[in-house]
């Protein structure tokens, strides 16, 4: 009875084994998950972390050109006591390698060779072109030939770092041979993507605006190379309408980075630079009422409430630089102020909402480089045309934001009019307004200001900084921690490692 029992067993267990094992392949595969990502959803993953508007680049980029400062400490130390915070110098490093390049060099290497997704892999190179061209005119040396091929099957974990050099010759290259070839014959028609829904006129204009920015990125370490990159840009064709406008736009789903941020933790805590309110306040700029709020006799965050708020101009007053926690509440006393919260704030109610667009390049900051480069003799034009152009531009996409911050077409007239291009301080004035133009695209901002020594700010005054002006940022201490080696590479080439190190092309 025993063995009947036994053998009975050993039988059931076999034909149960033998019944898993056929049916394995079809239990085990998953019929939910994706095992092909359409490279145009990749694309809009980069596309989205292309707006250069993030946390790091409030406490950072917009407080080096004193648009944006807060007076205190702790994770907003940076640019307002001109100190290193690798907390936040990280931010746009993360961002950009992370979610930019890793998805653009998949989806580069998964589509090159396919002649139907031909436009899609020339729009990849182009939005990757701004990618690197913001990382290394943020940190200098940085990983591009080897970058994002971690995920490839090369694994390559600890990309080496480029010059600076090499990159912007890479990133010409890039932007001059992606802007020829897009409407290649055969290639679907990208309308899936979310920046101009596959419309390959526009994409071109994009890239050559973007070789535009790169080529008067060298106009003082390399005029002659510059004066060429800009000639083919211009011939090729720009962004000249507000229509044509790069953007990311966001919503409930995608918030606005710097939005979330001033509508969140840091909602009572950062406000407009003393320079930047003054500049707008006594030129008459109509952008200072669209942009700016101030809740008048406020003494706490708790007050910056609806019925304080007051946008005109004449009672706007920025927040002067180098101040601390102190320092501001004595400052805030010494103006007659309730406290430091009674100081102007960018308007997180319009111009920093949850769902108010980034621009990446704009019809207004292209306008006013085309200005430049007549002036240098780089192009045929009329350089107050596009000086005014471009000022008028802008004020226009302000009304973008929000329907609140249009500004009048007598008010936008008037300006123009009161302000035209004097030539014997062109581009002081060029690149101021492209300052003001550049208002929370922060990498740009930066890197035109140490590019063209405009506007002429003052150090910040701040007793413990440590540089009279931030000229890079530094490396993430998680950049260091794991590609130590090329880290130290790239500095025994480029130079200390700290904030007053130059890039390449900002000369003294």
């Amino acid at each position: 009875m025993k063995k009947r029992l036994y053998h009975l067993i050993i039988a059931l267990v076999l034909l149960v084994v033998s019944s898993c094992d056929q049916n394995f392949d079809e239990w085990n595969t998953n019929r939910v998950d994706a095992t092909n990502i359409n490279p145009a959803y990749q694309l809009n993953q980069a596309i989205i972390n292309s707006s250069a508007s993030s946390f790091g680049t409030m406490v950072y980029e917009l407080g080096i050109v004193q648009q944006l400062i807060s007076p205190n400490s702790g994770v907003l130390t940076g640019a307002n006591y001109n100190q290193d915070n690798r907390a936040s110098t990280q931010n746009n490093w993360q961002v950009y390698y992370r979610e930019v390049v890793k998805n653009t060099k998949d989806i580069i290497r998964r589509i090159q060779d396919d002649p139907t997704r031909q436009d899609l892999y020339h729009m990849t190179r182009i939005l990757q072109a701004n990618a690197f061209m913001v990382l290394t005119d943020t940190y200098g040396w940085v990983p591009y030939s080897q970058a994002g091929l971690g995920f490839s099957e090369q694994q390559i974990f600890f990309p080496e770092y480029d010059s600076p050099e090499f990159i912007y010759g890479e990133i010409i290259r890039e932007l001059t041979e992606a802007s020829t070839a897009l409407g290649a014959a055969g290639s679907n028609v990208e309308s899936g993507e979310i920046l101009y829904g596959g419309n390959v006129d526009q994409w071109r204009r994009f890239a050559n605006s973007l070789l535009l920015r790169a080529g008067m990125r060298l106009s003082r370490v390399d005029p002659s190379r510059a004066s060429q990159v800009v000639q083919t840009a211009f011939a090729g064709g720009v962004i000249l309408n507000n229509e044509d406008n790069a953007l990311v736009r966001h919503d409930n789903n995608f918030l606005n980075p710097i939005g979330n941020t001033l509508n969140a933790t840091e909602a009572a805590n950062v406000y407009m630079a003393e320079p930047f309110v003054n500049y707008l306040k006594e030129n008459n700029d109509p952008r200072l009422q669209a942009i700016a709020v101030r809740y008048v006799g406020a003494t706490s965050g708790t007050e910056h409430t609806v019925d304080r708020q007051n946008f005109a101009p004449e009672v706007q007053i920025g927040m002067p630089m180098g101040l601390d926690n102190v320092t501001a509440v004595e400052r805030a006393e010494s103006l007659g102020l309730a406290s430091f919260y009674d100081f102007t704030q960018i308007d997180r109610r319009r111009i920093t909402k949850l769902n108010a667009p980034n621009f990446i390049v704009t019809a207004s900051q292209t306008n006013l480089l085309l200005a430049e480069a007549v002036i240098r003799g780089w192009i045929a034009g009329d350089a107050a045309s596009y000086y005014s152009e471009g000022i008028r531009l802008h004020m226009e996409q302000i009304g973008t934001y929000d329907e609140d911050s249009v500004i009048p077409e007598e008010e936008i007239a008037a300006y123009l009019a009161a302000n035209p291009l004097d030539d014997s301080a062109a581009l002081e004035l060029i690149n101021t307004q492209y300052w003001v133009s550049s208002l929370l695209n922060g990498p740009e901002a930066f890197a035109n200001f140490r590019r063209s020594g405009f506007p002429a700010l003052d150090p910040n005054p701040y007793p413990g900084r440590e540089v009279e002006f931030i000229n890079r940022l530094t490396y993430p201490n998680s950049e260091i921690s794991v590609n130590e080696e090329n880290v130290r590479q790239a500095i025994s080439q480029q130079g200390p490692d700290n904030l007053e190190t130059r890039v390449w092309w900002h000369t003294p």
